[in-house]
């Protein structure tokens, strides 16, 4: 962890508080930081499926069609849907 000192527009900072639920600068500046980075990874990843559907290596309508999905056993014998495993 490193301290840094900045000026911030304290508006901005308020208005990111109140949207991010945090209650100190410091809470409010490093939860910013993280979900502006996960927003980032997450647009990337679309654009990366975006690609996949528009070359053809990815159907969405598969992956939509919850009728193909197998239901799995767990050990409490609870069926739930997904992958094999």
């Amino acid at each position: 962890m490193s301290r840094t000192v900045i000026d911030l527009d304290d508006e901005a900072l308020e208005a990111a508080a109140r949207e991010l639920g945090t209650t100190t600068k410091r809470d409010t500046i490093n939860t910013a930081l993280r979900e502006i980075t996960a927003r980032y990874r997450r647009l990337r990843a679309l654009g990366e499926a975006r690609e996949l559907v528009a070359e053809g290596a990815l159907d969405v309508d598969i992956l939509l069609d919850k009728s193909k999905y197998r239901p799995t056993g767990g050990q409490d014998g609870v069926h739930d849907a997904g992958a094999d495993g």
